[in-house]
């Protein structure tokens, strides 16, 4: 003779769906996590390459910046021209 089926209540269903929808959730926030975790780690990587190219100097040139001071121009010396009319 057969066994019958196991009758479930609706208590019961209800709380593997709300067990399944949990677990749902948590899995949905775990993928979440490592997508924000990934994106980090790409955009300080990002940084860390562009700081290495930057630091770069093809065949050892160097940019010098050098700022003059108005103190070490001399004035042009001013020269006063009277014309008289005739």
């Amino acid at each position: 003779m057969a066994t019958p089926a196991r009758i479930t209540s609706s208590h019961e269903r209800d709380r593997e769906r709300r067990r399944e929808r949990r677990n749902r959730r948590g899995r949905r926030a775990l993928r979440w996590g490592v997508i924000l975790l990934a994106l980090a780690a790409s955009f300080f990587a990002g940084l860390a390459v562009g700081r290495a190219v930057e630091d770069q100097h093809p065949d050892g040139d160097q940019t010098l910046v050098r700022t003059l001071l108005p103190t070490t121009l001399t004035a042009p010396e001013t020269v006063t021209v009277k014309v008289s009319k005739p």
